[in-house]
């Protein structure tokens, strides 16, 4: 049997398919072995590979791009066996990636999954629900080209059918198209139906600190696999259980990668995750008078129509307005036409805001 057949069977589990194979062939001709990165922490990274997993080093794919070092989920090009270190000499071009924009002054985008099909958003709870961050988490799961899928944790803890009802359909108004499904790891529910959504693929989990992740990705792995930390009872919050991002293969098909707990969700060129998260809004738009309406003051505006006849819930407006004002602002960055556009029009409104100072000084107004 060749080699070839060997990856196939051995990486079928993880995702490894003929189009990955022909990818790999230029690779293959070197003598290289494919395998799938698990696993990435300070410089190693564990491989998955038709010989087993390897621990290999990655200073070859160390680029200045910090969207382009390689991450969990990425198909990789390792050294054969007997090399000693044993390097990562190259990953495969990636078709997905869930990528957000750091923390940091410098708002550096950050990659933390590759490949991936399916982005599960565990939300607590336990905890009073932050629609501007689902639709945060949306807007760059759909900018990933992945299907997302909003999780309720702690789904127990509102014994209220009627409570939890409102819940999930205030979650489905802000994840137009998203499966929202309730799910509890402490009596079971939901948890048969997520597992059938993520079968086959590869997932990844991705929420705040305490809000279930860990446990979710225990359920669904059939096994301890994660260290669970309790969350404060005071803000729900927990520490980082997870504390790198491991992929792992589930029992029913298909593969997990668990993520540590994010604190910060920036976007990052998420300018089409944006209009899909607020797809009412892009339709109401449609019928605005101007096809470049701001939605702000302008005449004729369904936009604003829709909020006045309560069709549209004021909140969405002021969570859409606001992530575009924020992914325009990361796109200027690195755009110099959006960058232009953007000091014109605070020029603009600062002329206007001049007028009427002086208008008001001299009684105009």
């Amino acid at each position: 049997m060749s080699s070839s057949d060997d990856a196939q069977r051995a990486l079928a589990p993880y995702g490894w398919d003929d189009d990955w194979a022909a990818a790999f062939a230029p690779y293959a001709a070197q003598g290289l072995v494919p395998g799938r990165v698990v696993r990435v922490d300070r410089g190693l990274c564990d491989v998955v590979t038709p010989f087993g997993t390897v621990r290999a080093d990655t200073e070859f794919v160390v680029p200045r791009d910090p969207l382009k070092v390689i991450c969990t989920g990425d198909w990789a090009a390792v050294d054969p066996d007997g090399r000693d270190p044993r390097y990562v000499r190259a990953y495969l071009p990636r078709r997905r990636s869930f990528v957000r924009s750091t923390s940091s002054k410098r708002s550096e985008g950050q990659i933390l999954a590759a490949n991936v099909d399916l982005v599960i958003i565990a939300v607590s709870l336990a905890v009073e629900l932050d629609l501007g961050r689902v639709e945060r988490f949306l807007a760059l799961a759909w900018e990933s080209g992945a299907q997302p899928v909003v999780v309720l944790t702690k789904a127990d803890l509102v014994p209220d059918a009627v409570t939890l009802s409102h819940l999930v359909r205030d979650v489905e108004t802000s994840a137009p198209g998203v499966p929202v499904l309730p799910a509890s790891a402490t009596t079971g529910q939901g948890l048969d139906v997520l597992a059938a959504v993520v079968a086959g693929g590869t997932s990844v989990l991705l929420g705040q600190s305490g809000a279930g992740k860990s446990t979710l990705a225990n359920e669904l792995l059939g096994a301890d696999a994660q260290v669970v930390q309790a969350a404060r009872d005071v803000d729900g919050k927990g520490r980082h259980t997870t504390t790198t991002r491991n992929l792992l293969l589930l029992p029913g098909g298909g593969a997990l990668i668990d993520t540590p707990g994010l604190r910060g969700v920036g976007l990052w060129d998420a300018g089409s995750g944006v209009e899909r998260v607020f797809a009412e809004i892009e339709e109401l738009a449609r019928g605005c008078q101007f096809h470049d309406c701001a939605h702000e003051a302008e005449p004729s505006c369904a936009v604003l129509a829709a909020v006045a006849d309560g069709v549209l819930p004021e909140r969405r407006l002021d969570s859409f307005r606001k992530l575009l004002r924020e992914n325009r602002y990361i796109v200027a960055k690195t755009d110099a036409r959006t960058r232009a556009d953007l000091r014109r029009e605070w020029k603009q409104k600062g002329a206007v805001g001049r007028a009427a100072q002086r208008a008001k000084r001299t009684g105009r107004i």
